[in-house]
């Protein structure tokens, strides 16, 4: 099953590997992994998607909030989030294409980033159903490079 867990944690040296080591010591798979500061330095959040049963989730989550450097663990259920990820992606684009491609990304609400003579750097955010449709539309056009952040979440 598919669990998103934020976890609030001092901004410290080490706290993301002991935090990733619980998970993979619980038998999680990483899905996405996310860690960036808040509004308050000292604090960084981190986002995981991780693919594991509802009994280790709950062990887990026990074994985090042990952590010395944890504040907050919430592990977000099916509606109780506002989840989003960002992609930017490098797409072939030629003088008869980029119209196509400027026209998918109006649909999808995308904006490009960047354009040079024979491609374009597109920017996306949305939930992973908006991000597979919009990379299974500009995949015949070839994706050269992609990047993407992975679920980022938010208490509705």
């Amino acid at each position: 099953m598919r669990h998103t867990i934020s976890v609030l944690v001092e901004n410290k040296f080490g706290v993301l590997a002991r935090v990733a080591g619980m998970f993979s010591g619980r038998g999680f798979n990483i899905d996405s992994l996310n860690v960036a500061p808040t509004h308050d330095a000292s604090l960084s959040r981190i986002t995981a998607v991780l693919m594991g049963d509802d009994s280790s989730l709950d062990l887990c989550i026990k074994q985090l909030r042990k952590l010395v450097n944890v504040v907050d663990v919430v592990d977000f259920t099916e509606g109780q989030a506002v989840i989003r990820e960002l992609l930017l992606l490098k797409v072939k684009a030629d003088a008869k294409t980029r119209s196509e491609i400027m026209q998918i990304c109006d649909i999808f609400r995308a904006k490009i980033v960047n354009v040079a003579h024979d491609s374009v750097i597109i920017e996306i955010t949305g939930d992973e159903g908006k991000s597979s449709a919009f990379l299974k539309l500009v995949e015949p056009f070839g994706i050269i490079e992609l990047a993407r952040t992975g679920a980022l979440a938010q208490r509705r």
